[in-house]
């Protein structure tokens, strides 16, 4: 990559807030912007910031302004912002609910430095990453949503022939790029596709609509994908 991937660590406790900057700087195309130690003084940072991140490291239990809150507020002023949740409560109400509001990615604070390293490179190139026990959790929270599902058929109406296609290949976790070269298209047509699913499905982000794509059984996932 060219450019620096811009980050920011939000996080209550102060050794973890270091720990995990000093992993990160080690990276040559990693760049951290600052460091937040609640939900309240991140908004407040941002909005002080002239540097925008591209990447923030949330955690969950905060004072003064929680993660989840957080991530309303900074997903509805920075939409352009992927919040990565990096906490230590793996319960499946936590994980649902931060993705729910717009994560792009849930990690758990004893994983390994380096899937941190990766998760964040795949969250900047191509807009969300779970691995194997959050795709689970979320198939398993889609068939028991029964009330919130609506006919696939009528979802395939509200979507033309070219957006179901690029559909697919966001949730093959193909980049804008490579999605661009498969169908023949510029980068720019791709971005107008993406933001056009984006109004169309009502998802918050590309997460979203890979979620969407699944739920409304749009697209298949193979064994392959998602590292299942």
């Amino acid at each position: 990559m060219n450019s620096k991937i811009k980050i920011v660590i939000a996080d209550d406790e102060q050794l973890f807030r270091k720990g995990i900057r000093f992993l990160l700087e080690r990276e040559s195309n990693f760049e951290i912007l600052f460091e937040a130690e609640d939900g309240q003084q991140l908004v407040d940072l941002l909005k002080e910031s002239e540097a925008i991140p591209d990447i923030i490291l949330m955690d969950l239990k905060m004072p003064n302004l929680n993660g989840v809150e957080a991530t309303k507020i900074i997903h509805k002023e920075y939409p352009d912002i992927k919040i990565i949740a990096l906490t230590s409560y793996g319960g499946k109400s936590f994980i649902i609910n931060m993705i729910d509001v717009g994560a792009s990615s849930y990690l758990l604070k004893n994983t390994a430095p380096k899937e941190v390293v990766f998760t964040i490179k795949e969250v900047f190139e191509k807009g969300f990453y779970y691995d194997e026990d959050v795709m689970k959790m979320i198939h398993e929270n889609l068939l028991s949503s029964n009330g919130k599902k609506i006919r696939s058929d009528l979802d395939k109406k509200l979507l033309s022939k070219r957006e179901l296609e690029v559909l697919e290949l966001i949730c093959a976790e193909c980049t804008t790029n490579e999605i661009a070269e498969k169908l023949f298209i510029s980068p720019r047509t791709v971005d107008g596709h993406r933001n056009n699913l984006l109004l169309k499905t009502g998802s918050k982000n590309v997460a979203g609509l890979v979620i969407y794509g699944v739920q409304k059984k749009l697209v298949e996932l193979t064994s392959t994908e998602f590292n299942l």
